[in-house]
């Protein structure tokens, strides 16, 4: 295989990496606002329905908790994502200095990276020289296999934001949507609580087929936890009301 075959091939590999990771990170934020968007609003809806009988009122309640709770989110989610940022921007600093006063040092450090993998000998020495022939690629080994850092996705944060808070806006709507559709909040209620429970159920689910962790297992359990969490948050909710 030629030069130009390798280069073809780890670059399409690289990509395929990058590409998991990010899918990874917009996984993890649907799922933190979405988890998250079903238990608080059913609980404050339920919450409030013992003491209010009208659903427009829960409705009102819900929808305020809900822009809240998002923008409250979303804030968390890019602050969250910026501190990620400027911390690997820090550290890259760190490094590049590194490899400039104490360059020895670091190329030690590459070896015992290396050594752990079994690597010794002039395949060590020629790995070695090759990163260190590179400023940019050395600086990039090191925070990845040093320090265990991935560079951040450019407008991370911003997409962070987006994606926590508006899963969380999204999550927040389905409990509140029989109280669209009826005016007692006492049947909306019941209503309610069989939405967010088929909501959680299937949520699980396409967490389950996305992360690997099995559809049904991760489906029940998603249930299970979300249902405790809605529990405890109505329970606090109905003693403030």
């Amino acid at each position: 295989m030629d030069q130009t075959q390798v280069g073809h091939r780890h670059g399409a590999h690289a990509e395929a990496v990058e590409q998991h990771l990010h899918q990874g990170e917009s996984i993890r934020d649907i799922i933190l606002g979405m988890a998250d968007g079903l238990t608080v609003p059913f609980a404050l809806a339920a919450g409030i329905t013992g003491a209010i009988g009208a659903s427009h009122v829960v409705v009102t309640a819900g929808v305020a908790e809900i822009t809240a709770g998002g923008l409250s989110m979303g804030l968390g989610g890019f602050l969250a994502a910026h501190s990620h940022a400027e911390h690997y921007a820090n550290e890259q600093r760190r490094e590049a200095a590194e490899t400039e006063s104490i360059p020895e040092e670091e190329r030690r450090e590459i070896e015992r990276i290396f050594a752990s993998y079994g690597i010794a000998g002039d395949e060590l020495a020629s790995l070695v020289a090759h990163i260190t022939a590179d400023k940019e690629r050395w600086v990039d080994f090191m925070m990845k296999f040093e320090l265990g850092l991935e560079q951040p996705k450019r407008h991370g944060a911003p997409l962070s934001a987006l994606r926590i808070g508006g899963s969380y806006v999204v999550g927040g709507f389905i409990p509140l949507l029989p109280y669209f559709l009826l005016a007692d909040a006492h049947v909306a209620v019941v209503w309610s609580t069989v939405v967010t429970l088929c909501a959680l159920l299937a949520f699980g689910g396409v967490k389950g087929y996305f992360t690997g962790s099995g559809v049904l297992r991760s489906s029940l359990q998603t249930a299970l936890i979300g249902g405790l969490a809605a529990a405890v948050a109505f329970f606090f909710a109905r003693l403030v009301t």
